[in-house]
């Protein structure tokens, strides 16, 4: 990792597509309570977009990670609204890392925002973030499993202006992202 980030730290003002101010902070652990209030605003196409099945409550397994979060495995990041005690989380992105077949280090990404605040550039603004905490604590490729149906999210990958490959299974798209390669 590299001396002059702190990723423990990590907190960065951001700017909805309408204006409005946000931050993409990380995940704290308590911040339980904020996402399950998150989670209860979703509508279920939002939750089946997300988990690949309806749900009623957020799943227990997040939830408990939150206090693992080391970034070589894990790590989660939230976009907030408002400020102090008062700010709900709007927006969510995770990686779970492993070594892949070939030695290197992979990494699933999964994203949740609030159907309020789609098309705002979020997904893409944690991806951003994401892609860089993961670079520096030697995450190689981004996976994702995304449904066909999902061409927001799609679009997302598509436009990061990392190298994106596809492949497709059914009504699921598989999406690796090439994150040694530095978009620009």
């Amino acid at each position: 990792m590299s001396d002059s980030i702190d990723d423990t730290q990590f907190s960065r003002p951001a700017t909805l597509r309408d204006g409005r101010p946000v931050t993409i902070r990380l995940m704290h652990p308590d911040d339980k309570d904020k996402l399950v209030a998150a989670f209860a605003k979703l509508d279920r196409q939002s939750v089946y977009t997300r988990f690949f099945s309806f749900r009623k409550e957020l799943p227990e397994g997040p939830l408990n990670r939150i206090d693992r979060i080391d970034f070589v495995h894990l790590a989660a990041l939230v976009v907030t609204l408002g400020v102090g005690a008062d700010a709900a989380i709007i927006g969510s992105a995770t990686y779970v890392a492993d070594d892949d077949a070939d030695g290197a280090k992979a990494a699933e990404v999964a994203f949740t925002i609030e159907e309020d605040f789609q098309g705002q550039g979020l997904a893409g603004q944690l991806l951003s973030a994401l892609a860089g905490i993961a670079r520096r604590h030697g995450i190689k490729r981004f996976d994702a499993e995304v449904l066909a149906h999902n061409a927001a999210m799609l679009a997302v990958f598509r436009r990061s202006g990392l190298p994106v490959s596809v492949r497709h299974a059914g009504g699921v798209v598989h999406v690796s992202l090439d994150l040694l390669q530095l978009p620009g």
